[in-house]
C-alpha cells in the first residue's frame, strides 16, 4: 500500500519515473459477514491486432461509444509474453500502441478478467518535465535551480514523511501541520537563502499555517463534513480497513493546498517590508507597516481569486454535470458534501491568505527593525526626505 501511494504521487508530480504495481481492488459481498477482495495487477501491454471495432450505445442511454476487441501481448510481470483478447470500451487504441492493462483475478470463481487501464503516457510526461526544467533554468537562472531543489525537497517530505506517517496512524492534521512547517522552512531557505527576510517569511507562514489549521478543524466540524467526498477516499478507507481518519485527512489536504499560494504572499510581504525599510530608514514603523499592508492588499485580491478559480477549474466537469442533469435547487446542490467540501476548502484557504498579510508584515517589522543600534547619518536622512518630498514633481525651465 505504501509503495503504491509513493508511486502515484511521484507519477503525478512528473519528476520521477516508476512503474505501477497494483490497482484499486474490487470488492464483492459474498455474504453478510464476509468481503472477498479480487486480486488485481497493472502491467504494460502492446496492441498486436484490432480484431473488431464498432460504435455501440451505452446501455440505458442514447450515447454512442467506440468499442474494440483487441489482441494484446503482456510485456512485463508473471504473464510476460502472454497473448490475450480484451474487450476495450474505455479508449480507442491503435495497433502497436503501448498501454497499461488491468488484470483482475476473481476470488469468487477464479476467472481472469482483462481491461484497458490507461494509455502509456510516461514518455510524453517526461518531455513536458524536460521542457519545464529548461524553461526554469533558462529564464530563472540560479534562482530557478533553487526553486527546483525546493520543489524536490517538498515532494520528498510529502512522500517519505507525510504519507507514511498517515498510514502508520499519526493524526493527518498534526503531521500535515508539521510537514507543512518543514516544507516552508526547507523551501524558503533553499530558494531565498539564510537571511532575516527569509526568516520573517518563514515565521509568518508557520504562524499562519497553525491558525489556519485550527480554523479548518473548526470549519469541517461546524459544517459536519465526513471526509467521504470522493471515490478515492472510499477506496482508501476500504484498503486501510477504516484505520485512517478521513476527516483529519481532509483537513490535511486543505493545509497542503494552501501552501503554494501562502508561500508567495509571505515572501512578497517580507521583501516589501525589507525594501521599504531600506529605502526610507527614517520613516516611522507605523508608516512602514501601513505601506506594506497596502502592498499586501493588492496581492490578496489577486491570490484569493487565483485560489478560488483553481478549485473551480478542478471541479469543472462536476459542475457541468450537475448543471446539465440536476433538477435540484442551487441550495440542495451546494449542500451536497462534494460541493460543500470545496466551498469550505476555498473559504478556509482564502482566510488563511488574508491573515497571512498582517501576520507576516508584523513579524517582518519585528525581525527586520531589530537591527544594530547604529545611528543613521543625518545627511542621509535629510537626503531621503528631500527625495520623497519631490517624487513626481517636474521642473520648469
Amino acid at each position: 500500500m505504501k509503495k503504491t501511494l509513493v508511486i502515484k504521487v511521484l507519477l503525478l508530480s512528473s519528476l520521477f519515473l516508476f512503474f505501477p504495481t497494483a490497482g484499486v481492488p474490487m470488492v464483492h459481498a459474498q455474504n453478510s459477514s464476509e468481503i472477498v477482495i479480487d486480486k488485481q495487477t497493472v502491467v504494460k501491454a502492446e496492441v498486436l491486432e484490432i480484431l473488431k471495432s464498432e460504435v455501440k450505445m451505452i446501455p440505458g442511454t442514447d450515447t454512442p461509444h467506440n468499442n474494440q476487441k483487441i489482441k494484446v501481448k503482456i510485456l512485463e510481470g508473471l504473464e510476460k509474453n502472454k497473448e490475450v483478447t480484451v474487450d476495450n470500451d474505455y479508449l480507442e487504441l491503435k495497433r502497436g500502441e503501448i498501454f497499461y492493462l488491468m488484470h483482475t483475478k476473481s476470488d469468487l470463481d477464479g476467472v481472469d478478467y482483462y481491461s484497458v487501464e490507461d494509455p502509456y503516457r510516461i514518455p510524453q510526461l517526461m518531455v513536458l518535465v524536460v521542457l519545464f526544467l529548461l524553461a526554469v533554468l533558462f529564464f530563472g537562472g540560479i534562482q530557478g535551480v533553487r526553486g527546483i531543489l525546493s520543489l524536490v525537497g517538498s515532494l520528498l517530505l510529502i512522500v517519505y514523511v507525510l504519507l507514511p506517517g498517515i498510514l502508520n496512524g499519526i493524526s493527518p492534521l498534526l503531521i500535515t501541520i508539521g510537514v507543512s512547517s518543514l516544507i516552508i522552512i526547507v523551501g524558503s531557505y533553499i530558494t531565498h537563502g539564510f537571511n532575516k527576510t527569509t526568516s520573517s517569511a518563514v515565521l509568518g507562514m508557520i504562524v499562519t499555517v497553525s491558525i489556519t489549521g485550527l480554523l479548518a478543524f473548526w470549519a469541517v466540524s461546524f459544517t459536519r463534513l465526513s471526509g467521504f467526498n470522493t471515490e478515492e477516499v472510499l477506496y482508501l478507507n476500504l484498503n486501510s480497513r477504516g484505520s485512517i481518519d478521513v476527516v483529519a485527512l481532509l483537513l490535511g489536504g486543505i493545509m497542503i493546498g494552501l501552501l503554494g499560494v501562502l508561500y508567495d504572499i509571505a515572501i512578497g510581504q517580507a521583501i516589501s517590508v525589507e525594501e521599504l525599510i531600506r529605502i526610507a530608514p527614517h520613516v516611522e514603523k507605523k508608516i512602514i507597516y501601513k505601506r506594506a499592508i497596502r502592498i499586501g492588499r493588492e496581492h490578496i485580491g489577486a491570490l484569493v481569486n487565483t485560489l478560488a478559480i483553481a478549485y473551480v477549474g478542478v471541479s469543472l466537469p462536476l459542475l457541468l454535470l450537475f448543471t446539465q442533469a440536476s433538477t435540484d435547487s442551487i441550495w440542495i446542490v451546494m449542500n451536497r458534501e462534494i460541493f460543500s467540501t470545496e466551498i469550505v476548502r476555498t473559504m478556509v484557504g482564502s482566510i488563511g491568505l488574508v491573515i497571512a498579510t498582517p501576520i507576516t508584515t508584523m513579524v517582518s517589522m519585528w525581525v527586520l527593525t531589530r537591527k544594530n543600534n547604529k545611528k543613521i547619518d543625518q545627511s542621509i536622512i535629510e537626503e531621503e526626505k528631500h527625495a520623497l518630498e519631490h517624487v513626481g514633481h517636474g521642473h520648469s525651465h
